[in-house]
């Protein structure tokens, strides 16, 4: 029988366990409420499901939409669409393992009173509390490093971008010119803050790709077009990794979580934005390949076979300008990162932040005018860091989480109603782990590193324009 007392403390225990979750979300709650009623917060505190959905569609397709008629050449028609849908969405689960994960922590550590006010959680701090140090410190480096990357890529597509519209300034000029607008990325706090900016940054993705369809189809077929991919196993598998890589743009999926007003919420969000995103890649990528045929080959950029005309000139400054908040969606991660290791990042200063943070901005600055070949990189960085950030170590998380039959049966989430059983999770990540491992990592790193080999006679550093148009000789 349950006495009195007991049924006291049931009920003290209920309460504090509801006011404690009131905490949590107060601060969220209260953004809710000031964005509601000033203007001013209409653009810049955002933490809906909607901000959450623009944000995974803005960051998951950027420069990467000019390459995918690129890798279509590689792979062949069948092979481009069939590697889309399914590398997208194989990233649309592991992104919900990801979620699953997040908020299993967070419940966790709510449970222990742990307050995040005027904190972020990050993915690696979410493998600290759930599987160890050990953890942590993998997902640190293969984290770290991809965003690091990541952004030096942004940084030198904006430069390649802008020499298609004026090549009167060199490519290293014109990362020197970007170099200094990206910079200003450190004023902007956090995820909360990109509502506007990631609305924008679709909108000009949604009007390259459909420039870019329109355009090809418009244009017709080239003379002579041939289809011949795929012809050589190098180039299909690094065709692949480019696929790979484009669906692995959840490297900041927990930063955008725990900007939500309600996290739990963001469950099936990255699967909703994947499939705008497919309505994007995949007409323009098959229109392009369509038009162009094996000119792609040697043309791993949409923009330098599509004809030049204000509408064309339009998609470049778009994409710039996309470019450039992607570049920022890269690095505010590492600038959460760089702040918690030197103590500054609880604070509210919002210029002692971006001070603090301008040590992290310099050094991919300096990488991506020494390297400024992203294309290598680009496929590269797919296969060996995407592969195991994106796919592999969430779905080897998720397993060892819930390994024992308490932590499943205690879980903050059950599995999803499509997959109601934790044996057919486990199956599904197995497979993950182990396609993503062979195909991914093991032949698509073969793939990009005989890619990178065979261009390393091209490579210079501190190039001053590479891959430009050669100088005409003076006339005499």
């Amino acid at each position: 029988m349950v006495t009195q007392k007991q049924t006291e403390e049931a009920i003290v225990s209920a309460n504090s366990s509801e006011t404690d979750n009131q905490d949590v979300y107060r601060e969220e709650d209260e953004e809710k409420e000031n964005s509601k009623l000033s203007f001013k917060n209409l653009f810049w505190h955002g933490g809906s499901v909607y901000d959450a959905w623009f944000s995974c569609a803005s960051n998951q397709v950027a420069q990467v939409l000019l390459t995918l008629p690129y890798s279509f050449s590689q792979l062949g028609m069948l092979s481009g669409v069939i590697f889309q849908v399914f590398y997208g969405i194989l990233g649309s689960w592991t992104a919900y393992l990801i979620s699953v994960l997040y908020v299993e922590y967070r419940t966790r550590k709510e449970k222990e009173n742990v307050s995040f006010k005027n904190h972020v959680i990050q993915w690696f701090e979410v493998l600290d509390g759930l599987l160890g140090p050990q953890w942590k410190a993998v997902g640190l480096a293969f984290n770290c490093t991809f965003l690091l990357f990541g952004s030096v890529i942004q940084l030198i597509a904006c430069a390649s971008n802008i020499y298609y519209i004026n090549d009167r300034l060199d490519k290293r000029t014109w990362t020197y010119i970007f170099g200094a607008c990206c910079a200003t990325t450190v004023f902007v706090p956090s995820y909360h803050n990109y509502r506007i900016w990631s609305f924008l940054g679709l909108g000009m993705t949604t009007y390259t790709a459909w420039y870019m369809t329109i355009a090809a189809l418009v244009h017709g077929q080239v003379e002579g077009v041939t289809h011949s991919g795929p012809t050589k196993l190098v180039l299909y598998f690094t065709g692949a990794t480019n696929i790979l890589y484009t669906f692995g743009g959840h490297a900041v999926t927990v930063e955008i979580m725990h900007a939500m007003w309600k996290p739990q919420k963001f469950k099936y969000i990255y699967f909703l934005a994947t499939l705008y995103v497919f309505t994007l890649t995949i007409p323009s990528a098959v229109a392009v390949y369509w038009a162009f045929g094996d000119q792609l080959l040697t043309h791993s950029n949409a923009f330098s076979l599509l004809p030049r005309n204000g509408f064309r000139d339009a998609a470049v400054i778009l994409m710039l300008i996309h470019q450039f908040i992607t570049f920022g969606f890269a690095c505010t991660p590492l600038y959460f990162v760089w702040e918690k290791v030197i103590g500054v990042h609880d604070t509210k200063s919002i210029c002692l932040r971006a001070l603090a943070r301008l040590p992290v901005v310099i050094p991919i600055w300096f990488l991506a005018i020494i390297f400024p070949f992203f294309g290598p990189i680009n496929s590269a960085v797919g296969a060996l860091l995407v592969s195991f950030t994106v796919y592999i170590i969430p779905a080897l998380a998720h397993m060892l989480t819930y390994r024992k039959a308490t932590a499943r049966k205690n879980a903050a989430e059950k599995p999803p109603f499509f997959l109601p059983s934790w044996t057919g999770m486990y199956i599904l990540n197995i497979f993950v782990v182990v396609w993503v491992f062979v195909v991914g990592f093991g032949f698509g790193g073969w793939a990009s590193m005989a890619n990178f080999i065979k261009q390393v006679d091209t490579f210079g550093v501190f190039a001053k324009c590479y891959q430009c148009k050669p100088t005409p000789p003076p006339k005499h």
